[in-house]
């Protein structure tokens, strides 16, 4: 069966240093997978690597079983590959409305003119079905840096949402929330609708293990064990050199 998103062999070298050393990874159709590792582990460069914002030193990437190595990051978006960031790309001076007409209308070709976006009765309901998915229906046309932080992450995956994604990868989606508005993200993750493959890529175990049917850890730039995570979490190389154990009871 076809993944989602594969990788073959993809590497990255930045001169001596490599950072990422030929990994071979699936995420399946309608996942729900999680990458995690201690820092330095090479996270970040592998999702640059995946959404096109780093161009490999070997390997291929492929989705939904087309070779997409050299496309670039917005056309990887506009074949349904979209992210999230750890620190929000938001515009603070614009309100949620706008940002999702903006992402609506650049996914129907009709570029900034998110005016012209939502003058239509279906774009205007899209943006309110979004909104309302993701709990943001009241503070619609607040400004954006108004809003507490956990909106703020909300409104990001919603804006990832409104692209249509075939394949989303969250990157740190609970990073900087507070306690009590996790609740929020990990309820909109895991309503997400099952034709999405979700790749989330968090510290937060918690979130990890609600979330997750899959895990890939990842360390010194290389896939070191995947799979189910009950046998992730009991898995003495992932408690060394993850949790910080000497695998030993």
């Amino acid at each position: 069966m076809t993944a989602a998103l594969e990788t073959r062999g993809l590497a990255k070298r930045f001169g001596g240093l490599v950072a990422t050393r030929d990994v071979s990874f699936r995420l399946e159709s309608g996942a729900r997978h999680a990458l995690i590792g201690p820092n330095g582990a090479g996270k970040t460069t592998f999702v640059n690597l995946l959404t096109g914002v780093l161009p490999p030193s070997s390997g291929q990437v492929l989705l939904a079983g087309q070779d997409i190595t050299a496309l670039s990051a917005e056309a990887r978006v506009r074949r349904g590959l979209v992210r999230t960031f750890q620190i929000n790309q938001l515009f603070g001076d614009l309100t949620p409305l706008e940002s999702l007409a903006l992402a609506i209308g650049e996914r129907l070709d009709r570029g900034s003119d998110w005016r012209r976006a939502v003058g239509g009765r279906a774009l205007a309901a899209e943006i309110e079905d979004v909104a309302a998915r993701f709990g943001l229906a009241d503070v619609l046309d607040m400004r954006t840096d108004t809003l507490p932080y956990g909106k703020q992450r909300l409104l990001e995956i919603a804006v990832a949402f409104a692209c249509r994604p075939q394949v989303l990868l969250l990157d740190e989606p609970a990073a900087g929330v507070p306690e009590v508005e996790r609740r929020d993200i990990l309820a909109a993750i895991a309503a997400l609708p099952g034709d999405v493959s979700v790749l989330l890529i968090e510290h937060d175990m918690d979130l990890v293990f609600s979330f997750a049917r899959r895990i890939s850890v990842l360390v010194d730039g290389a896939l070191l064990v995947e799979g189910e995570p009950g046998a992730i979490a009991a898995d003495p190389r992932v408690r060394a050199v993850y949790l910080g154990e000497d695998g030993h009871d």
